[in-house]
């Protein structure tokens, strides 16, 4: 999914060149029409994201669970096409694409800090939640 990701950075990045041929708009200005403007910073929002998502990712699936975090991941990048192409039609369009992405990283954040929690408690405490609840259920 990390590769994944990094794919879609490319191809997000692919269409800042096509808007800039588009609105003839030479690099490094990133000032211009509106159009080119909202994919420039569809594009940048995704980057500023990326170490966010990379992070909390990766802790999520160490130490809570690697195939919710596989998921979550799969819908957090669906989630950011969706922001993408959203905010490129109009800044009012990339609301829900935002709110799925904002959601998924709130899921994964919450996995990685039981899955920490846990881990933690298992090695200094001898406690293990996840052994716990297995026994209960």
């Amino acid at each position: 999914t990390s590769l994944n990701f990094f794919s879609l950075a490319v191809f997000f990045a692919w269409q800042v060149i096509k808007a800039r041929r588009k609105y003839k708009i030479s690099a490094p200005a990133v000032t211009g029409s509106a159009a080119f403007e909202r994919v420039f910073r569809a594009q940048q929002n995704s980057v500023e994201f990326y170490p966010i998502y990379l992070v909390t990712f990766w802790m999520a699936g160490w130490f809570f669970n690697q195939v919710l975090a596989a998921l979550c991941g799969l819908a957090y990048l669906y989630a950011r096409h969706q922001y993408f192409f959203g905010y490129s039609e109009s800044a009012q369009e990339r609301k829900i694409g935002f709110q799925r992405s904002a959601g998924v990283l709130a899921l994964l954040i919450i996995q990685a800090t039981v899955g920490i929690a846990n881990n933690f408690l298992d090695e200094y405490m001898d406690f293990n939640i996840f052994k716990k609840l297995h026994r209960l259920l």
